[in-house]
Formats: C-alpha cells, sequence, structure tokens
C-alpha cells in the first residue's frame, strides 16, 4: 500500500519543516501538506525553506492545497469568495512552481464558505471561472486540480461526492479543462452522509486522490467504525492507482501504530 502522511494534520507537535524527516523516520517515503504558507505569494526564501526541508528528508511531495485561508479561523478556500479571488489566482504560479521542483502533480483547491454579500450564483460562477484557471495553470506540468467535499464547516457547500463532481462537471463544460478530479476524503463523505461505497463503485476509477480518517473522532484507521481498508481495496480493484492519503488527528507516538489491511 502506497500511503503519503498530510504532515499539517499529523506530527503536529513538530515544527512543520521537521515533519518531512519525521515522516520519513517512520516508514513512509511521501507527504502531502496543506498550505503551508501564511500568505498566496510567499518570499521566495520561505518557499526554498519548504521545499528544502521535503527534498532533505528525502520524501516525494505527493499532494499540496492551494491557499485556503485562515483554516484554524474557519476558512475553508478561496475559490469562490470573490474578495479574495485574486488571490486565488495570484497563488496559482507559485503552486505550479512548487509542484515542478518538487515533482508533485496534485493540487487540492478548496472551494470556500458561502460568504455574506455574495449570492451562491456569483461564488459559483467565479469558483467555475477559478477552477478553469487553477487546471490551466497546473496543466504545463502535468497536474490535476483536486475538489472534495468538506464536512464540519457549515457554510462550506460541497457536502457530497455529487456536489463536487457538478461542479467539476460545469468547469469541464464552460471551459475544456480535463485535469479536475473528485478528491475522495472517505471521512469527510461519511461524516456528511453520503453512501461511501456507492460513490466508490460508480467513480472509483476517476477519483484523484483518496484520503482516509476514522469515525467517530478523525483518528486514525482502526479507532472508529468506518471499513477503510474494505473501501481502499474495493477502490483499488475498481481501478484507483494513487496514493491513499493519511489526513487524520493523532498524536505523534500512536500516529502510525494501526494495521490497516488493503
Amino acid at each position: 500500500m502506497t500511503y503519503t502522511v498530510n504532515c499539517s494534520i499529523l506530527l503536529t507537535e513538530l515544527p512543520l519543516l521537521e515533519r518531512p524527516a519525521a515522516a520519513k523516520a517512520a516508514g513512509f517515503d511521501a507527504v502531502e501538506f496543506w498550505w503551508p504558507f501564511g500568505t498566496s505569494v510567499p518570499t521566495d526564501a520561505e518557499v526554498s525553506r519548504f521545499e528544502n526541508a521535503i527534498a532533505d528528508a528525502g520524501v516525494q511531495l505527493t499532494g499540496l492545497n492551494f491557499n485556503a485561508g485562515d483554516m484554524p479561523g474557519g476558512d475553508r478556500g478561496l475559490l469562490s469568495w470573490p474578495a479574495r479571488s485574486t488571490e486565488f489566482q495570484d497563488n496559482i504560479d507559485v503552486v505550479a512552481g512548487i509542484g515542478e521542483r518538487l515533482g508533485c502533480k496534485a493540487f487540492n483547491a478548496l472551494y470556500g464558505n458561502r460568504i455574506d454579500g455574495a449570492s451562491a450564483q456569483r461564488q459559483d460562477a467565479i469558483g467555475a471561472e477559478n477552477l478553469a484557471t487553477a487546471a490551466a495553470g497546473v496543466a504545463g506540468i502535468g497536474g490535476t486540480v483536486l475538489l472534495e467535499p468538506v464536512s464540519g464547516a457549515p457554510r462550506y457547500p460541497l457536502l457530497k461526492a455529487q456536489d463536487a463532481l457538478d461542479v467539476i462537471a460545469r468547469v469541464k463544460r464552460e471551459s475544456g479543462a480535463e485535469n479536475i478530479k473528485l478528491l475522495a476524503d472517505f471521512y469527510h463523505l461519511a461524516v456528511n452522509g453520503d453512501d461511501v461505497a456507492a460513490v466508490i463503485e460508480k467513480h472509483a476509477s476517476g477519483f484523484g486522490h483518496i484520503q482516509i480518517a476514522d469515525n467517530p473522532g478523525r483518528g486514525a484507521p482502526g479507532t472508529g467504525q468506518l471499513p477503510l481498508g474494505e473501501w481502499v481495496a474495493r477502490s483499488r480493484a475498481l481501478g484507483y492507482q494513487g496514493y491513499i492519503g493519511l489526513e487524520y488527528k493523532e498524536p505523534a507516538e500512536t500516529a502510525f501504530s494501526w494495521a490497516l489491511r488493503a
């Protein structure tokens, strides 16, 4: 099984730039990150420190989020946020540059919460335009933009797989973009009441990425009740060939002391 450690939610006892080496020491060869900077356009020195931390650890960066705003403060993306649309667009070249230098080809664009003072129709139009721009921005390095349903964010409009797939279909229809895919986070889908098994049966071969955590609690596999091993195995059987993102909450000392068979 090819796992990739999300170093933005795991190993958080360590400074951010020490986490890739810790993931390597734990036996993993791949990592992924949410946007690791405070702004859409960090300094060259900040970017170099981040890239060097990954290269020096000897791990592959397999996924990177676009800037999603203040995540601890409740933001869930800039993609459809009218007042911050330019910030998102400015972020695209930075993300693509990191991807090109580190060989990363998967980039998660969180859709964004509904915003007071902006109609859903306007936000969705802006979101579709920005998704198309992002897809074009990473196409040159063979990149894929990922779109995911999210739980625990009351104003986030993409709750089930079909919500994200409908947006992807709209962007493809309006712009012709082919490199936007569903990020199937089994935890978020399950918490939001989606039929995860049915989503897998219908769409697994086209998943852009899979992430896992158990429920309740968003803990490590085996701490809850989700059949994660079965879901991963079925996704593989139906053609999914990518990494499995470990995006759960667990103290560093016990973060990987589970035995998921898939």
